[in-house]
């Protein structure tokens, strides 16, 4: 029996490990996102400021051309934990239906008990 809490309190454990693995990578996408609206709208300031808003330009600011560079960068560093997210997903899916297996069998076996012990006495009352 003890050993059958052990296992539940384990399954729990890997279960909240799960749910706060995603809540960091949702925090850190929600960072991603931040920064590259921030990153967007310095660009459109300094394009603003200097009157060039195309790219490709040979006067097109530095700054505006790094801040477009990190941002792609930011973005796609979003979009791979976006993947990393759906993977978590899966595992915590998985935990929360191991978890729910191990519960079951221990209801079955809390269940079995008071039948298993009540089948001993009928046993012991029909022979005595």
């Amino acid at each position: 029996m003890k050993s059958r809490d052990s296992l539940i309190r384990l399954k729990r454990f890997q279960v909240d490990e799960k749910r706060r693995r995603m809540a960091q990578i949702e925090a850190m996408i929600n960072e991603f996102t931040r920064m590259a609206n921030d990153l967007e709208r310095e660009i459109a300031t300094e394009e603003q400021r200097s009157g060039i808003n195309d790219s490709t330009h040979f006067a097109y600011s530095t700054y505006a051309r790094a801040a477009r560079t990190r941002r792609d960068n930011v973005m796609q560093s979003a979009d791979e934990l976006r993947g990393q997210l759906e993977e978590a997903r899966q595992r915590l899916e998985d935990s929360i239906e191991e978890l729910g297996k191990v519960q079951s069998l221990e209801g079955r076996e809390k269940a079995g008990e008071p039948i298993a012990n009540a089948s001993v006495q009928s046993l012991r009352v029909a022979g005595a």
